[in-house]
């Protein structure tokens, strides 16, 4: 198979770099906004809070936005998300002005925060579902595992450089100004966007009610049972393996490696993914899935376990990369199943059931962390959630044994044979 096929795409192209620019931005401002919050409270908790802001509006809000994404035209929707995000980066950029903070006290400032975080996971709420679906209209069906791979290595490497420069940028011009290189990222992605044109909607059921229309896309989740079980999967590992959103307690107070190594920390698991990613090119998952995507999760839980319990700078940045490599055979494995098992008409609203379950699992996973952080202490609670991590695997193994044998093999031969 052609490891480039996806990129011999114009569009695709330019999809891709659009969703570069708005994952750099995006998680670089997260990153930026955790280390801007504790350096404020100094609680690991108010860094659970700020997953939570997250979380809560984007799944309250995810099947809704997945009957929109499916009733409206996709290109347009982006549009409207990066819009959104754009407004929200530079309400963060006015809110860390010297002037403003000087003015303002500490909490006015954490409760602002808090509340664009929230506004943030609207816009996410519509974000996913909204990409997921337009990656089906630029490429053909046949080559959606390759498109998926380079989807999220793309996705990847912005989660590497993201975190990463965000460190070495709060360093050298401080958070007001990070946030100001945010805001231009998604200008940038905004401008570059409207070179891809408008597409047609696939959706035969244009103006269906939407619990009808809700209720089609959960039943079909639940009844397809390679999905329902790549997204159960994924959603427990990572709700219980979110260590990343401890790191800044391990920069600051247990490794002592400051904003530079807090950086270094953060774009370790995706530096992993990335090149895990960029490697599956080349060598295709599709076969043996299920198997592959049991023992990448059990990987990542072992790997969680060993950063928990170092004390050393450079064995912690190694668990983290080996977290990130086998994270990123799940992500690959987990798309390829639902580029291939969901029908055209229905992606919104299955996508948007994805954010529920993974998307969503890790501001819950950030929620869970900093409450276990604060109950058992920070190393413990690391512990605990790969210890937890292990333990899902080794039930999905034994209770379903139709997961566990799954293979795309054949899925993948009848999308070719329809092209």
């Amino acid at each position: 198979m052609d490891p480039y096929a996806a990129l011999r795409y114009k569009e695709f192209n330019t999809f891709l770099l659009v969703r570069f620019a708005m994952v750099f931005a995006w998680s670089m401002q997260f990153i930026v906004i955790e280390w801007q919050v504790y350096s404020l409270t100094k609680d690991p908790i108010s860094l659970g809070i700020i997953g939570l802001m997250e979380v809560i509006p984007a799944v309250s809000m995810a099947l809704f936005a997945g009957h929109i994404v499916d009733q409206k035209e996709k290109r347009n929707l982006l549009i409207k998300c990066i819009l959104g995000f754009s407004v929200i980066s530079f309400g963060l950029f006015v809110i860390s002005m010297p002037s403003v903070i000087a003015q303002t006290t500490t909490k006015t400032i954490l409760y602002t925060t808090y509340f664009l975080v929230f506004l943030g996971g609207l816009v996410r709420a519509f974000l996913g579902p909204t990409i997921f679906s337009l990656i089906a209209l630029i490429v053909p069906k046949k080559i959606y595992p390759n498109a998926a791979t380079w989807s999220s290595t793309t996705w990847q490497m912005a989660s590497v450089l993201g975190p990463a420069l965000s460190g070495f940028f709060i360093s050298w011009i401080g958070v007001h100004w990070s946030m100001c290189v945010i805001f231009g990222f998604s200008l940038f992605a905004l401008i570059v966007l409207l070179k891809i044109p408008k597409k047609p909607i696939l959706n035969p059921k244009i103006g269906e009610p939407v619990f009808r229309s809700l209720k089609e896309g959960l039943t079909f989740v639940f009844k397809t049972k390679a999905v329902l079980g790549a997204l159960t999967l994924d959603m427990i590992a990572v709700l219980f393996g979110g260590a990343v959103a401890l790191l800044p307690v391990f920069a600051q107070d247990i490794l002592q490696v400051g904003s530079e190594g807090f950086g270094v920390l953060r774009a370790a698991p995706a530096v992993g993914a990335a090149l895990m990613m960029l490697m599956s090119t080349r060598f295709p998952l599709h076969k043996f899935a299920g198997k592959k995507l049991l023992l990448a999760v059990f990987a990542f839980g072992i790997c969680i376990i060993i950063f928990g319990l170092s004390t050393y700078f450079w064995v912690s940045v190694a668990a983290l990369f080996f977290s990130g490599a086998v994270d990123g055979v799940s992500m690959i494995i987990r798309q390829t199943i639902l580029q291939l098992k969901t029908p055209d008409h229905m992606r919104g609203r299955v996508a948007s059931v994805n954010s529920m379950f993974v998307g969503s699992s890790n501001e819950l996973g950030a929620f869970e962390s900093g409450l276990t952080a604060k109950l058992m202490g920070t190393v413990t609670a690391v512990v605990f959630g790969g210890t937890m991590t292990l333990i899902t695997v080794g039930a999905t193994a034994i209770f379903s044994p139709s997961f566990r044998k799954l293979d795309l093999s054949k899925d993948l031969e009848e999308h070719q044979k329809e092209e």
